[in-house]
């Protein structure tokens, strides 16, 4: 209790200036009620028309995307690039996209399966619970009368025959084509294109007339003999290697009849070959054209060709201006081209960063998953993420990923039904289901310390939280 003095004192002040502190009383109220007072907030979301991701991490909102709704509103291109190390979740979330996609009738998919488990690509699962028969390249079965794919298959033009041709030779031999070289190549091409009509011409053709050229070619462009003959020994020689060397048997005849262009899930299957070999881009480019001039049609169908293991397109020069062309005719006919890449630094770093940078400013969506900091900052250098989000990259758990879909940028968990839980994880013997049942036998010490590592995941996923909370101030900032 104050003395006279100073009571005497607080009430002149008060008098003079008014009064200085005030003394509340505490309120008791409940979490309901408070939310009324501090209103949260949320990114807004991507419309409601499409398919189920997963939820918005802080918000909890469903999350819903298709590149087709979205298009020419919020999207300028339907193209998606998915980033991220391997084991946190890209192939769950490729496989749920899929068959939830495919759910809607005027939907078709295409996969390149690179990646393979217990002999077969890791595509098998999802194409057998379909009904489909995956298309397996590979260079043994080609022999024994598998499947073949042909790069002069009438159905393709003649501009893009000879243009596969060049790509074909120019990855194989890690430059470009001179002049002379594909001169000779252009000579060989047409003449076997204008003398051969009563069947498909083959690779065996062209390496053939490489060899021994007509004198009528070389007259015509007053060139000797025996210089053009010169100028396509190189031409022949790489070729000679899809016709009877390690990749024989896959390209050198007549497109195998019985593939079906209008099943809603065309699976090819590229497992059996060595994925670090210079057979793999050429393969990618071979069905990259093949399908551009058989499967995409003005048809009002949407299709969506999704390729894993796609630094094999975008890290080669050749091959990607190739599927340059593809995006950009794809997307007037409905073409939806996902890329599935490990590390971005891949590809922007490689021979082909010019092409890569092309490829990547057609793909208006970015989903990232977990990634080392040092490759998050470059990944943001690149993409143009906002630094919360750059931030917020290592620390994401399995299963989340930053969405960033032409600016608008959110954390999302990808949701998997127990439907779709068996068809989806591609190492069998780690899935989620399998540790469940073995946590379930464990001692009890055991569980719990599988416990406190579940906690400390939640514990982690709260403070990068925080983080993004403190960051989202910033969001309009992008990495420098």
């Amino acid at each position: 209790m104050l003395d006279p003095l100073g009571a005497l004192t607080e009430a002149f002040t008060s008098f003079l200036f008014g009064k200085v502190e005030t003394t509340r009383l505490p309120v008791r109220t409940s979490t309901g009620q408070a939310q009324a007072v501090y209103l949260p907030t949320a990114a807004p979301g991507l419309g409601d028309s499409g398919v189920i991701i997963g939820r918005e991490v802080y918000s909890g909102k469903g999350y819903i995307y298709d590149p087709f709704q979205l298009y020419g509103q919020q999207l300028p291109a339907p193209h998606w690039l998915v980033l991220g190390e391997s084991g946190n979740g890209k192939s769950a979330l490729e496989k749920t996209y899929v068959l939830r996609q495919l759910r809607f009738r005027d939907r078709q998919v295409v996969v390149l399966d690179a990646q393979g488990e217990d002999g077969v690509g890791e595509w098998n699962l999802i194409a057998q619970e379909l009904g489909i028969t995956p298309i397996r390249l590979d260079p043994t079965a080609a022999l024994n009368g598998g499947i073949r794919l042909n790069p002069l298959d009438p159905s393709i033009t003649t501009t893009g025959q000879l243009a596969l041709l060049r790509t074909i030779i120019e990855v194989a031999m890690g430059h470009g084509l001179d002049e002379r070289s594909g001169f000779a190549l252009k000579v060989a091409h047409a003449y076997v294109n204008d003398t051969i009509t009563n069947r498909q011409p083959v690779l065996t053709d062209i390496v053939e007339q490489l060899r021994h050229p007509e004198a009528e070619s070389a007259e015509a462009m007053n060139v000797d003999i025996d210089d053009v003959r010169a100028w396509g020994l190189d031409v022949a020689l790489v070729l000679d290697r899809l016709v009877d060397g390690d990749l024989r048997g896959m390209f050198d005849g007549p497109t195998s009849a019985g593939i079906d262009l209008d099943a809603p899930l065309i699976v090819f299957d590229l497992s059996h070959i060595d994925r670090n070999s210079i057979a793999m881009p050429i393969l990618m480019a071979i069905v990259g054209v093949w399908l551009e001039h058989t499967w995409i049609r003005p048809d009002r169908k949407k299709r969506i060709f999704l390729v894993e293991e796609a630094w094999h397109i975008i890290n080669s020069p050749f091959v990607a201006q190739l599927f340059q062309r593809l995006l950009k005719f794809g997307r007037r006919l409905g073409l939806s081209f996902v890329a599935v890449v490990h590390h971005l630094s891949d590809v922007v770093d490689g021979a082909a960063a010019r092409e890569a940078a092309a490829i990547l400013k057609m793909a208006s969506t970015r989903t990232i998953y977990a990634q080392k900091a040092d490759e998050a900052r470059a990944t943001g250098r690149v993409l143009g993420l906002p630094r919360w989000a750059v931030e917020i990259i290592p620390t994401l758990t399995p299963g989340i990923a930053v969405w960033d879909v032409n600016g608008n940028v959110q954390v999302v968990k990808h949701l998997i039904t127990e439907a779709e839980r068996p068809l989806v994880y591609t190492d069998r013997a780690m899935t989620e289901a399998s540790a469940i049942s073995e946590a379930s036998a464990m001692p009890t010490d055991e569980a719990r310390a599988l416990q406190a590592a579940a906690d400390a995941e939640a514990e982690a996923r709260a403070e990068a939280m925080a983080m993004e909370r403190q960051w989202r101030d910033e969001s309009s900032e992008t990495v420098a």
